[in-house]
């Protein structure tokens, strides 16, 4: 078996030394071949090239989620399964797949991980894995973005400075031929179910059915934050009168004002139009045996 790893060496706390020591162990425990490419600044062409050259049987990705999504590009509508290595700071789409922040879980789904399809989103154009927002919570990610530090208590920290500042929007909705206007603080395009928080803002989210949501979240009194937030947390946010929950296959949606986009993470910039679809099983990804999900 061969397998290509990816490694981001700017992602999370995880050095890059620590993952490679674990890459040559794993691989003289295993009987493995492998090759490390270290992410680069426009490594796309770069990727593609070692994958021609190499010829894996896998692509392993140690990173976060905006790594993630780079490899789910490359390796859209192709055979070559992704396995997903848990070394960004919230690791949301290894944590929806069951492997969540366990990096020697990881390396073993190698040996004894399951073949599984997915979906992948195409938002303006470009591709999402896992969850893409504008309004609140793009804000917050903009924030982060900016901020030299990185963890849970840094997004936290974002989070309750922007809660004071919550903005309005008017979106214009064409999701499968049904037209419709709506006020909303944050309107999320999902893919997953949650956030590498652990937060559920797609309860009946699945990468595999065809279809992503649309999560409209409506104004709401600062009183009932706490309220929706447990919802949230509880996995039951499709239950509030202030959240609403549309399935769709493709949507074109107009803002009122130009607002955040981020997809997997990682901020677009400023947009008013917002085109998504959805691409069913697009992506091949390694994934726990059932019996371990």
């Amino acid at each position: 078996m061969k397998v290509l790893f990816i490694i981001n060496t700017k992602s999370g706390n995880q050095g890059s030394s620590g993952l490679e020591s674990m890459i040559s162990a794993e691989s003289r425990k295993n009987g493995f071949e492998f090759l490390i490419y270290r992410l680069e600044k426009n490594a796309e062409e770069h990727i593609k090239s070692e994958i021609s050259d190499f010829s894996p049987d896998i692509v392993a990705v140690a990173g976060g989620d905006g790594t993630v999504n780079l490899m789910s590009k490359i390796l859209c509508n192709t055979s070559l399964p992704l396995l997903i290595i848990p070394a960004g700071s919230a690791n949301g789409m290894a944590k929806e797949l069951g492997i969540g922040n366990r990096i020697d879980y990881a390396f073993s789904l190698i040996q004894n991980g399951v073949k599984r399809k997915i979906d992948l989103l195409k938002i303006n154009n470009i591709h999402c894995i896992h969850l893409a927002d504008v309004g609140l919570n793009a804000r917050i990610v903009k924030r982060f973005e900016d901020d030299v530090k990185r963890g849970m208590l840094t997004y936290a920290k974002h989070l309750l400075a922007e809660i004071f500042l919550i903005k309005q929007y008017r979106f214009h909705i064409v999701s499968d031929g049904h037209e419709f206007t709506r006020k909303a603080v944050s309107l999320t395009f999902a893919n997953a179910s949650k956030y590498g928080t652990g937060v559920v803002i797609n309860p009946v989210g699945k990468l595999d059915d065809g279809k992503f949501e649309l999560v409209i979240i409506k104004p709401f009194p600062r009183v009932k934050l706490l309220s929706i937030a447990w919802k949230m947390l509880r996995g039951n946010l499709h239950s509030s009168e202030y959240a609403e929950v549309l399935p769709s296959s493709k949507a074109v949606i107009r803002t009122s004002k130009k607002t955040t986009l981020q997809i997997d993470g990682e901020v677009i910039g400023k947009t008013r139009l917002i085109e998504i679809e959805i691409l069913p099983g697009a992506l091949t990804v390694i994934v726990p045996p059932l019996s371990e999900q």
